[in-house]
């Protein structure tokens, strides 16, 4: 099904300060994860639970978003994208304040539900605010951009959750984590305009929703390009899934080793991204994120590699660091050619987006501790399958088509 991208030459570019906004808006699920982490064996025990039943309230925001995204791009396409954005956010703020007093991890995890779906608006619409406003090189710009905002968040969240620890308890986080919202809500209504005009809506109630999902899910180039996207998030987020107990357990470094490995790792992912936004331009969106696929199906392998053979501590993190650093062009510029041609359907190609990169995630956080935590073998097959599976389906694609294809 083909898609008609929008045709608006005077449609007014993102200031510096949106681009911030929107950048926070994409970092808010990091941060309404992680900052919370470190609270989670005094959460758990305060409410008289089980530690398995405390991970459900991690479990709950995940598949919140990943529902609350379909539903927001849908809706962001019918009825322009700041209503959509706002409402989400007020929902997110609520239900956010409303942890802070559940008297039991049951009705936590039910509301940690309800703040995923409605924080999931702020990741999906904001990528389809990128799209109506910029195409080509310019949009893997402004996402490489917001990644010095997003890629700031799982670092710095449970760093900033520990010391808020030293000052309240579980139920503070959550009031935290409200007054952040209630602050990037003010921003978005102060601040972010609408971007999405009138006669570029669509309207047509569930039926024509569906429709757009499965024409998106039929056009190849889009599967291709989406797919072998998430399956290179799938092969990082093994890595952070798996991290703490590979290297500490395993490798035996100590938490503070292990912390300032991952800071550094994550400053790869970061530092790359910025340095694809300024080579975009001249080798173009496509050819960074095939580079970029090829990266981490190499450092994979390599990964796997190492820890089947026992190759030590410094082998394994230099390939780590090369997943890192692949993602940092495959996120920006996997992003930009994944809704090149979807300017009509911005948001619901955005919805798909999100939706694959946390299914995913859901998926691989199980199968890299399935052995338990000193067997450091099936995060090394899960970063594989995913590293060479995305690298394959993005060369399986349909061929490429459109300016940014040609580039």
């Amino acid at each position: 099904m083909p898609f008609r991208a929008l045709d608006m030459p005077d449609q007014p570019r993102l200031k510096l300060s949106s681009i911030v906004i929107l950048g926070s808006l994409a970092g808010l699920p990091p941060l309404a994860i992680d900052l919370y982490l470190p609270a989670l064996p005094s959460l758990t025990r305060g409410l008289h639970a089980a530690a398995s039943s405390g991970q459900l309230t991690l479990t709950g925001f995940v598949a919140g978003l990943a529902f609350g995204q379909l539903v927001a791009g849908a809706l962001s396409d019918a009825h322009g994208r700041r209503a959509p954005l706002i409402v989400g956010l007020i929902g997110y703020v609520a239900a956010t304040a409303l942890c802070a007093v559940a008297p039991s991890i049951w009705l936590l995890a039910v509301v940690r539900v309800v703040a995923g779906a409605t924080g999931g608006a702020g990741v999906v619409i904001g990528r389809a605010i990128v799209r109506d406003t910029y195409g080509g090189t310019a949009a893997a710009r402004v996402f490489a951009l917001m990644l010095l905002v997003t890629g700031a968040a799982p670092v710095v969240a449970p760093l900033i959750g520990g010391e808020l620890l030293r000052l309240t308890d579980w139920r503070g986080l959550f009031v935290a984590l409200a007054a952040a919202g209630a602050l990037q809500l003010g921003a978005v209504v102060a601040l972010l305009a609408e971007t999405l005009p009138a006669a570029a809506r669509h309207r047509g109630g569930l039926r024509l929703t569906l429709g757009r999902f499965g024409g998106l899910l039929a056009n190849r180039r889009f599967v291709a390009d989406a797919g072998a996207l998430n399956l290179a998030f799938g092969a990082l987020f093994a890595y952070i899934s798996a991290s703490s107990f590979v290297l500490e357990d395993i490798y035996r470094t100590s938490p503070q080793l292990y912390g300032l490995i991952f800071a550094l790792l994550a400053a790869v992912f970061v530092a790359v991204a910025q340095i694809g936004g300024r080579l975009v331009v001249r080798v173009g969106a496509r050819r960074l994120f095939r580079l970029g696929l090829h990266a981490i199906a190499l450092a994979s392998i390599g990964a796997l590699v190492s820890i089947a053979v026992g190759g030590g501590l410094a082998a394994l993190v230099c390939c780590l660091a090369l997943v890192n650093a692949g993602n940092g062009f495959v996120w920006p510029n996997g992003t930009a050619v994944s809704m090149a041609d979807m300017g009509e359907v911005a948001g619901s190609a955005s919805a798909l987006l999100g939706v694959g990169q946390f299914g995913v995630a859901a998926l691989v956080a199980p199968l890299v501790g399935v052995a338990g935590s000193r067997a450091a073998l099936p995060a090394g097959v899960v970063m594989c399958v995913c590293g060479v599976g995305g690298w394959l389906l993005y060369l399986t694609g349909g061929r490429s088509s459109g300016m940014l294809a040609r580039r």
